[in-house]
């Protein structure tokens, strides 16, 4: 039987009093005895006029609330932390783990048996899956889906893949203030998550290869009808769960549903937010994301999705080619089809019900992928004691394997001030570094690393070049780039020995990233290396963030909310 409003009454001392204190003032609202003594399905809601991509919240939540109410359950909606990426100060990263703990304690102190949490920019889902596994309650997770297609003189476009690389054809003069601000209003046509595969898209994608949300549901555009439709089954689906009191998360989320999560990201050429996304997920459960063996599977799963900036397709067309579970179908043996979604249904059920799309091309076979290998490939070397990421299946094949000269920027602002002023000492050949842009350095790990070619090197014709970093890069850009390198400058990592002349040298084929400097003469600069001074963390939530937060190879979480027993069971994904 369903607690309903029976669950985490308020401490008076007297639980009687309390359950008729709630009934109290609950039934001011308008709320018959019928419709309070039914399961409750909490609703998040995360609409925010500074979230574009939350704008089709409101009508998710009626259509939850629809389902949930013929399904014979009471919808409560509440609100939480939105947050939009572009809309964000400092960064979004700075605020996930904020709306974790909101949603995570909201969960805990309202009467519910179950919950659906909605959102899709891109820290959102993140954060509310953090706070499901936290909470463990039977949780079904919507995704707000992408945003549909636009168009600018007979090109289809697509945020932010071709906000980036419309802006840099601005930088180097070769698109007028006119033409690209109305570029502006074309990039974004409608409501939902940007429609390459950037996070976002790839959180969601990784959200339905965990069996948290219905098949489908990472893929359907936001403003189509088949959404609100998903939704309205996904309250059906959360009233049920609410009735048998599951399946949790911690039922759900087995070491096979978090491997099945890592092959999928590889395969979709997926961001590598995603990868400290689902790293601090996995760290709210007993599983662990190992690095290592992440690589691994690098090697062996090959990018299948013909997506934005991997490859030539949106969102919508991975929609209709026959999305995950038709990705999944194709990946085969490599998925442990045996995993069970929020419905109890099996992968095996999930993809023995994909549409066959006859003639679609945006759904590789494995013999015939986009790139022979995964999405992304884990970097070591005295640069990177604990690792870096590098998304190969968007590089420059030629740069991965790339010795260059050292520019380095000493900070997101230093880089802003100095990379396309026409006296910089750079060419094509060089390694462009910023430092102290890592979880404590920025502060939250802003998405700096997709360092702008300098401006002159772009009118010259330079596409291209190795650029490094502790920051982290948006899902949407592209490059050889070398990111979330470990430990940051700013607690003293090796980036923080790296000057101006030195070499360096990336080989991706040997998964290394080195400093060509001998360890007598990094010792020497150790000796002399004053660390930054964090004097924008003195008080309140950036004094929590900066004296908690963890390393990019530990998923960026406060180190006090992972879940206990940590360092133990690092074996997914072998």
């Amino acid at each position: 039987m369903a607690d309903g409003l029976r669950k985490g009454l308020a401490s008076y001392g007297d639980p009687g009093f309390s359950l008729f204190l709630r009934k109290v003032f609950i039934k001011a609202m308008g709320y018959s005895d019928d419709a309070l003594n039914r399961p409750i399905v909490g609703i998040t809601n995360t609409y925010s006029d500074y979230n574009p991509c939350h704008g089709n919240a409101p009508q998710i939540v009626e259509a939850v609330k629809r389902g949930v109410m013929l399904s014979g359950a009471m919808p409560m909606v509440f609100p939480t932390i939105s947050i939009a990426e572009s809309f964000s100060h400092p960064t979004s990263m700075y605020l996930r783990n904020l709306m974790a703990m909101d949603t995570e304690e909201m969960i805990r102190a309202q009467p519910m048996d179950a919950v659906v949490v909605i959102g899709g920019c891109d820290k959102t889902l993140p954060a509310q899956i953090m706070a499901a596994i936290s909470a463990d309650l039977p949780t079904v997770v919507i995704p707000v889906g992408p945003m549909v297609v636009g168009h600018h003189r007979g090109e289809v476009l697509g945020a932010c893949t071709d906000c980036r690389r419309l802006w840099g054809k601005h930088r180097a003069g070769e698109i007028d203030d006119v033409e690209i601000e109305a570029v502006s209003s074309r990039l974004a046509p409608s409501v939902g998550t940007c429609m390459v595969m950037g996070t976002a898209s790839t959180m969601a994608c990784v959200t339905e290869a965990l069996g948290l949300s219905l098949p489908m549901s990472a893929t359907i555009p936001a403003p189509h009808a088949e959404r609100f439709r998903l939704a309205e089954a996904s309250g059906k689906v959360a009233a049920d769960m609410a009735k048998a009191k599951g399946p949790k998360p911690s039922e759900l989320l087995t070491a096979s549903s978090f491997r099945n999560a890592q092959i999928v990201m590889q395969a979709i050429g997926g961001s590598t937010n995603g990868l400290i996304h689902l790293t601090a997920m996995a760290n709210r459960s007993p599983h662990r994301i190992d690095l290592e063996a992440f690589d691994k599977l690098g090697r062996e799963v090959p990018v299948l999705i013909d997506l934005k900036p991997s490859g030539a397709h949106y969102m919508e067309h991975f929609h209709h080619a026959g999305g995950v579970p038709k990705l999944m179908a194709q990946l085969g043996d490599l998925i442990d089809l045996e995993a069970k979604i929020i419905t109890g249904a099996t992968l095996r059920e999930v993809v023995a019900a994909a549409e066959d799309v006859p003639g679609q091309d945006v759904i590789r076979t494995r013999d015939n992928p986009i790139k022979s290998v995964g999405s992304m490939a884990i970097l070591h070397g005295n640069l990177a004691p604990r690792g870096a990421v590098i998304k190969q299946s968007a590089a420059t094949a030629k740069l991965l394997q790339h010795t260059g000269r050292a520019v380095v920027f000493e900070s997101v602002e230093d880089m802003t001030l100095r990379v396309d002023d026409p006296a910089l000492d750079v060419t094509a050949d060089d390694v462009l570094v910023l430092r102290n842009a890592g979880p404590k350095g920025a502060p939250g790990m802003p998405e700096a690393g997709y360092l702008p070619i300098p401006s002159k090197l772009l009118r010259a014709g330079v596409k291209d070049m190795v650029r490094i970093s502790d920051a982290r890069m948006s899902g949407t850009a592209f490059g050889t780039i070398v990111l979330h390198i470990t430990p940051e400058s700013a607690v003293g990592g090796p980036l923080a020995l790296v000057r101006t002349g030195d070499m360096i040298a990336l080989d991706v084929a040997k998964r290394s990233i080195d400093l060509l400097v001998d360890a007598a003469e990094l010792e020497k600069r150790r000796t002399t290396l004053k660390l930054p001074k964090a004097d924008w963390a003195k008080r309140g939530y950036a004094h929590l963030f900066h004296e908690t937060i963890l390393q990019a190879d530990e998923g960026c979480d406060f180190d006090f909310m992972r879940a206990q027993g940590k360092s133990e069971g690092r074996s997914e994904a072998k």
